[in-house]
């Protein structure tokens, strides 16, 4: 059983907490957080999903992705992430995402991370990754386009690899 907890419309903990899979009450919401890894080649890491996932099965995803349980902080759910879903250990204790999207249950915090890693040392979990690659945004498009990535917004992916050299919606 996982427990998220509960914030308001202002992203404040409510002290409230919902099982996985349970209905949202109206003014509920939860946290989800994302992480994107890229190389110094300006490649993304992404994931395929196990064929048994029940959603988006055999789909192609960003690095890793998944909601904070109970307890837990933006930085807190996206090291575990990191760690459950790859085998790679990440510091974020003083991170901030680089940017937030509103969705309609939740705050979806997206971390950038730069490391030029060698993914054949990384741990894939079973349950939930099939496999990892390096790939440009033009292949990620290109996957986008035939289906066979998650349907994410072709200018969020666009904007994650515009944003890997900084925080802020401004270029310096």
């Amino acid at each position: 059983m996982e427990l998220w907890d509960i914030y308001d419309i202002n992203r404040i903990n409510t002290g409230k907490t919902l099982e996985r899979g349970s209905k949202f009450e109206p003014g509920s919401y939860h946290l989800v957080v994302h992480i994107c890894i890229f190389n110094s080649k300006g490649e993304m890491l992404i994931q395929q999903r196990q064929p048994f996932k029940e959603d988006w099965p055999n789909k192609w995803d960003i690095t890793v992705g998944g909601s904070a349980v109970s307890g837990e902080t933006s930085q807190m759910a996206a090291e575990r992430e990191l760690f459950e879903e790859i085998g790679y250990k990440a510091d974020l204790k003083n991170v901030r995402p680089h940017f937030s999207i509103n969705f309609k249950v939740g705050f979806d915090d997206f971390y950038l991370i730069v490391d030029d890693l060698d993914i054949s040392n990384l741990h894939l979990q079973y349950d939930e990754v099939q496999q990892v690659k390096w790939a440009s945004k033009d292949d990620i498009l290109r996957l986008l386009s035939t289906d066979e990535f998650i349907p994410y917004y072709k200018s969020l992916i666009e904007m994650c690899f515009e944003m890997i050299q900084g925080y802020g919606a401004h270029k310096f």
